[in-house]
C-alpha cells in the first residue's frame, strides 16, 4: 500500500497530474456540448416528423 501511495504522490507532484486534470475537464466539456447538440437536433427532427405526420393525415 505504501508503494501505491508513493506512486500517487509522485504523479501528483509531477507535471502529469495537472495535465491529466486539464484533459479530464476538456473531455467533460466536450461531452456536455455533444449531449446538448444531440438533444437539440433530436428535438428539431422530432418536430419535423410531427409536421410531416400531420400533413399526411
Amino acid at each position: 500500500m505504501k508503494a501505491f501511495m508513493n506512486r500517487v504522490n509522485d504523479f501528483l507532484r509531477s507535471e502529469d497530474g495537472p495535465t491529466a486534470t486539464e484533459y479530464a475537464v476538456m473531455l467533460a466539456l466536450i461531452i456536455v456540448v455533444c449531449i446538448a447538440a444531440v438533444t437539440t437536433l433530436g428535438q428539431n427532427a422530432n418536430a419535423k416528423f410531427e409536421v410531416v405526420r400531420d400533413a399526411l393525415a
